[in-house]
């Protein structure tokens, strides 16, 4: 069917109307965003000790340094069951859906709708009909032209809160490899501390039974046998809290994989010996955090989204325009509904403007710009707390180191103490007080040399937490499995 002359004339004027406002939309309100430059050290302030390499790329798999496969395979079932993670996950599919919403609002609306009306006017208006039936179907179209940048704004925003959700969703996932670890850290120094008291209690039964035959020979005197007895009750006291701490450990690692308590404790309560850090250790240089730690990633965006939501609040100070038609049939009899003469049209642009809102709109605005701040400063904080805690990783690893190897001379000479007292003691050359004082620093001694293996291997993981590791942030898309299996 050929259009009207007026019908072609209206058309080329709505043309030349969506040419102009086209041309127009190129204008976008409010603050473009940059991302804050920030001065930071070239290196880490504690990286005397030589097992520190500064200046190598930071391990991600840091967990795979331990070489304890059952670590590996907790760490990737952690990835996949736990229940934190997969919140995070969730979040991070209502944000991207979220920021489909907001592009969603760039393309033109259409909807579609049919009705049947009874119609019965009054008697009393002049325009009696009587009673009709009113047939009518329209397609519904609106499309707002965004001609100051309020939608561009709010996909900025979106865009830049999706961003932020994938990041705190990696910075669950990097809280969760650590805390899987140290949970399994700690059963296995626990049940190391617990080896060694089970080790003492038999030394000191050894001892306990000397002094009984002494004392049956009148060889030494029942203070000595009391205190034997003493030193025997002292050891076995140690044991019920270190067999609770281990089963207490098992049940927080279950909970950790998405499993219920009790489940694990086939596969965890066989003792192994405390998996030890690496002798090397890769740190990488403090600007590596702004691209390593997504805590400070997260920041940054949403600082980006606060700086685009300006644009959003600003662009209320402008006009709004939208082109809305309406095209459809109406008639009082179904069977011409679809005739050329039952058609309807309307079509034209619609303009609004708050030209007065009490202040509403620039206080809006003045929120926004403190909100941004807000996010500013929030950022910045990230990054020195960021800074802290890696300091404070290096320093507690390096003391932590010290205190191991002094340790460790400890428990040697400790040992070498109770032959020596021990074999005076028989030969009746001492008293039972040294043997006293020997054994009792001798499991005293092992049990902090246990503990410091382990805070040493835990220090490592809280280091390497502290860096963000855990993660390869040069992959553009990572999910959790990912992290798990292929940082």
């Amino acid at each position: 069917m050929t259009s009207s002359p007026h019908e072609r004339n209206l058309r080329g004027r709505l043309l030349s109307l969506l040419t102009l406002l086209f041309l127009a939309g190129c204008v976008t309100v409010g603050p473009d965003y940059k991302k804050p430059e920030l001065e930071l050290a070239p290196q880490w302030h504690h990286t005397e000790d030589p097992a520190l390499l500064p200046q190598a790329e930071l391990v991600q798999a840091w967990w795979v340094l331990f070489e304890d496969p059952l670590l590996d395979r907790l760490v990737a079932e952690a990835a996949q069951n736990n229940r934190d993670l997969l919140t995070a996950v969730a979040r991070v599919a209502e944000t991207r859906a979220l920021l489909g919403f907001a592009r969603g609002e760039r393309l033109p609306a259409a909807e579609g709708g049919a009705e049947v009306q009874r119609i019965r006017t009054s008697e009393n208006s002049g325009a009696d009909l009587g009673v009709e039936t009113l047939y009518a179907h329209a397609l519904t179209a609106s499309w707002e032209i965004d001609l100051f940048g309020r939608i561009r704004r709010s996909v900025e925003a979106a865009h830049a809160e999706y961003q932020a959700t994938e990041e705190e969703r990696t910075d669950v996932m990097i809280t969760l490899f650590s805390t899987v670890s140290l949970t399994y850290l700690d059963i296995r120094t626990n049940q190391a501390r617990l080896a060694a008291a089970q080790a003492n209690i038999e030394a000191q039964k050894a001892l306990l039974d000397l002094v009984q035959v002494r004392v049956d020979h009148g060889l030494a005197t029942h203070l000595d046998l009391a205190q034997a007895q003493r030193l025997l009750a002292h050891a076995q006291a140690q044991v019920p809290p270190l067999r609770l701490a281990v089963s207490q450990g098992v049940n927080n690692l279950a909970v950790l994989l998405g499993r219920q308590p009790g489940a694990l404790s086939q596969e965890i309560l066989n003792p192994r010996p405390i998996p030890l850090p690496p002798p090397k250790v890769t740190l990488g240089v403090p600007a590596d955090l702004l691209r390593q730690r997504p805590d400070i990633r997260r920041a940054e965006r949403m600082l980006a989204a606060q700086t685009a939501r300006i644009g959003v609040a600003k662009a209320a100070l402008y006009p709004s325009f939208s082109l809305v038609g309406s095209f459809g049939n109406e008639s009082f009899d179904a069977s011409n509904l679809l005739d050329a003469g039952s058609r309807t049209l309307s079509f034209g642009p619609s303009l609004r403007w708050n030209i007065f809102s009490g202040g509403r709109i620039r206080n809006q605005i003045k929120a926004r710009d403190a909100l941004t701040q807000q996010a500013l400063f929030t950022y910045e904080q990230s990054v020195l707390n960021g800074l802290r805690e890696v300091e404070n990783a290096l320093e507690a690893y390096t003391e932590g180191r010290i205190r191991l190897g002094a340790l460790e001379r400890s428990v040697t000479a400790a040992q070498e103490s109770v032959r020596l007292a021990t074999d005076l003691y028989t030969q009746g050359l001492i008293d039972f007080q040294p043997i006293l004082d020997a054994r009792r620093d001798q499991l005293d001694f092992e049990n902090q040399l246990a503990a410091a293996r382990g805070d040493c291997a835990a220090n490592f993981v809280r280091l390497y937490a502290a860096l963000g590791g855990g993660w390869d942030p040069n992959q553009t898309t990572h999910t959790a499995n990912q992290g798990a299996s292929h940082p």
